[in-house]
């Protein structure tokens, strides 16, 4: 079990908190259990929309599984930010500095920056204050137009919304990208993808879209994806004639059969096992293809 603790701020923005919240209580809701607490110097916390917010002022013994995430706040500059005291900065470097992992959504990065966890590392924020957050720590790497950063257990989002991004994104680390896939669906939201991080996965990428029927199919696909599963199989496992499911999932995928997502999500796992060392032919087989030359053509059409 993962506890994940949301420090409080002054003014803090509902939907920088409710957003990641959200996510992982979603992802409890499919099996995957996590204990969410809530943080604050005070009791009780305004947000900038006007409730009041109750929040437990005793941090939590916390583990290297566990994550703090620090929402953000409405102020016109970084350095106009609610202070923060030294027993929630303190919070923040420990709980990194054991293994820990540390987020912010928005302005949350101000946090960040003032515990000292920027410094050489890349990170973002709302693009309204991305230059001061630059100017304010010279020693981070501030990336700008982005949805979120990772950079040695620490995370940060853009503005607001892209709160959801960062938990999805963490989510399909720690239990994969179907998982995430599900809780993005659960929630009715588009599946977005930073686009310059790593974890672009075809599980995500092609989940935004709201067609049951599809996404009954790719459920089938994500899980067994190293199977052969053709899709006479596939269609009458959704109900539905072969002819019906390559029009609806074409629709929905932008142009993409059945058979070339399974061949996609073939070619990502390929990917990620050649880049830990397995040889081609190995991570062929490893993920259903009978003849290594397919998995060689489709790496060769890629690039």
């Amino acid at each position: 079990m993962s506890h994940i603790v949301f420090l409080l701020v002054p003014g803090l923005h509902l939907l920088d908190l409710a957003a990641p919240a959200q996510v992982f209580s979603t992802a409890e809701d499919f099996g995957h259990p996590y204990t969410l607490s809530y943080v604050a110097e005070q009791p009780l916390v305004h947000s900038a929309q006007g409730l009041p917010l109750v929040a437990g002022v005793d941090w939590p013994e916390l583990g290297p599984e566990d994550l703090i995430v620090v929402p953000g706040w409405r102020a016109r500059t970084l350095a106009g930010s609610p202070a923060i005291g030294e027993t929630a900065l303190r919070a923040l470097r420990s709980h990194h500095a054991s293994g820990g992992t540390v987020a912010s959504v928005c302005a949350g990065a101000e946090a960040l920056g003032q515990a000292g966890l920027l410094d050489g590392r890349r990170c973002t924020t709302h693009h309204d204050v991305q230059d001061e957050l630059a100017h304010r720590y010279p020693g981070a790497m501030v990336i700008h137009d982005v949805l979120y950063t990772t950079d040695d257990r620490v995370v940060t989002s853009a503005g607001i919304a892209s709160g959801i991004d960062l938990a999805l994104h963490l989510v399909a680390t720690r239990h994969g990208p179907a998982v995430a896939a599900r809780v993005a669906r659960d929630m009715v939201v588009y599946a977005r993808r930073n686009g310059h991080e790593p974890q672009a996965s075809a599980m995500l990428r092609y989940r935004s879209h709201l067609d049951d029927t599809v996404h009954r199919a790719q459920d089938l696909l994500d899980a067994r994806f190293d199977q052969p599963l053709p899709l006479p199989a596939l269609a009458a496992a959704v109900d539905v004639s072969e002819r019906t499911l390559t029009r609806l999932f074409s629709r929905a995928t932008g142009g993409l059969t059945p058979l070339r997502y399974q061949q996609t999500l073939r070619l990502e796992r390929a990917e990620h096992l050649i880049s830990h060392g397995a040889t081609v032919d190995s991570a062929a087989r490893a993920v259903g293809f009978e003849d290594p030359r397919m998995l060689r053509r489709l790496r060769a059409r890629e690039i």
